[in-house]
């Protein structure tokens, strides 16, 4: 019987979603963080539950052929770059075979991963920087990001993912934090003021954005440290303050303050302009969501001809990506601020075959049908992991497009809900996207195709 604690030689045999490696002792399978199949290695046992175990390297006996040597001395311990120990070519491949058994189970049939939509270069890729600060063990404050599974800080000075330019920034921000005892949030006590440090950079304009996520109304030295750092980088064109008082994993709250600048930077995708506000969201990998989108429209084979919707639509990047292929685009996002901007986006790229609104999709799509009596003839899915609402693919069975192609940042519930639509929807195509390099996420793009039209 598996003890805590207790040391074992094991074989990895597989490698996990998240790319963990899997063991069997006794049968009962173990997961072992930073693992490869076909090794083996000395582990200790560090949890034990009713159906598996945990466990982690004390000893590599056997290394894989695909272990690489990481280039990074903390990705062991925050758990981002979760396959920084294997080779990029062979964390696609993982990531390919990932998908494709998810979906099996989901669907009870093999479902084939047509293409695969790698990074260039899988180094520095990431245009949003959120650097939580607080107080560390020894009481002194610390900026970095959260160790794996726990609200401790790790130090962290580079990040191979960040943008460079993003990490100076911080960097800069944090050595000013202390050198002038600003206040940072300790959240043992739920005291002190800044505590998160988030940084926006538009990939093709250089534009910089800055986040200072407060717990108090104001802080310390704020004017100066606005001063300071806009001084030193032209290329930061806004700096902004949100208030976020609740204990909440959430990073940002409702209410943000301009400090500098209009509160907003701009950034290209494709031949598109887009403002991207504190609170919009928008891709963190541009050169992948352009691929990513680009394949979406492909799989849609547009003719001019069509009405679109575009649900889960964000500041409007999908739907403005197709509006040149399309009579009609119509988006739906729950939050406010990003609808405001994808009006503005509209605007900003002479679109005025697209509108926007406003609320729940599961609401709102259902209403906004009745209301206008419009019937869709493709309809874009991009919602957050959670996947669809039950009541938008309900909705979408009744009014039946021709099309929908759903994009999908979490293989597990794209197979819950293609299980749903399979019952009018066929699987066309899939294809899988590299958003996120040497992590465990992928984005899935597939077209499903109305079954009475095939």
């Amino acid at each position: 019987m598996l003890t805590k604690n207790q040391e074992y030689i094991v074989d990895i045999i597989d490698n996990g979603f998240k790319g963990e490696g899997i063991a069997k002792i006794d049968g009962i399978i173990v997961f072992v963080q930073n693992a490869i199949k076909g090794e083996k290695i000395k582990i200790k046992i560090l949890k034990v539950t009713s159906s598996h175990a945990f466990g982690k390297i004390i000893e590599i006996i056997e290394p894989s052929q695909l272990r690489t040597i990481s280039d990074c001395e903390t990705y062991s311990k925050c758990g981002g770059c979760c396959m920084r120990h294997i080779n990029y070519d062979t964390t696609i491949e993982m990531k390919k075979n990932a998908v494709e058994v998810t979906l099996e189970k989901a669907l009870g049939r093999k479902v084939e991963v047509l293409e695969i939509l790698k990074m260039e270069n899988p180094y520095n890729y990431r245009n949003k920087l959120q650097y939580p600060i607080g107080i560390g063990d020894d009481g002194k404050p610390v900026m970095g990001v959260f160790a794996e599974r726990t609200h401790r800080i790790i130090p962290t000075e580079n990040c191979n993912i960040q943008d460079v330019l993003s990490q100076k920034i911080a960097n800069d921000i944090y050595e000013f934090v202390l050198k002038n005892n600003i206040s940072v949030y300790n959240e043992k006590t739920l005291q002190g003021s800044l505590r998160h440090i988030v940084i926006r950079i538009g990939k093709k304009t250089n534009e910089v954005m800055i986040t200072l996520v407060s717990n108090t109304e104001n802080f310390n030295k704020e004017k100066e440290l606005v001063e300071y750092i806009t001084k030193k980088y032209p290329e930061i064109k806004t700096i902004v303050k949100n208030i976020n008082k609740k204990n909440t994993n959430v990073i940002l709250g409702k209410e943000t303050k301009i400090l500098y600048g209009k509160g907003y930077i701009y950034d290209y995708l494709g031949d598109f302009k887009f403002k991207i506000s504190p609170l919009s969201f928008y891709q963190v990998n541009s050169v992948q969501t352009e691929k990513l989108y680009s394949k979406a429209i492909e799989y849609a084979n547009l003719t001019g001809n069509e009405t679109i919707f575009d649900l889960y639509c964000g500041i409007g990047t999908i739907g403005i990506f197709a509006s040149r292929n399309v009579k009609k685009t119509y988006g739906i996002e729950t939050i406010k601020e990003a609808i405001e901007d994808a009006k503005i986006n509209a605007k900003l790229n002479n679109i005025e075959n697209a509108e926007f609104f406003a609320g729940d999709v599961e609401k709102a799509l259902p209403e906004f049908i009745k209301k206008r009596n419009i019937k869709p003839d493709v309809v874009f899915v991009d919602p957050p992991r959670k996947g669809c609402d039950k009541v938008a693919l309900e909705t979408l069975m009744q009014i039946e497009p021709k099309k929908i192609i759903y994009i999908s940042c979490n293989p597990a519930t794209l197979g819950r809900d293609l299980k749903i639509l399979e019952d009018k929807y066929e699987l066309r195509k899939l294809a899988i996207c590299d958003m996120f390099g040497f992590t465990s996420h992928i984005e899935c793009v597939t077209i499903l195709q109305l079954k009475d039209l095939i």
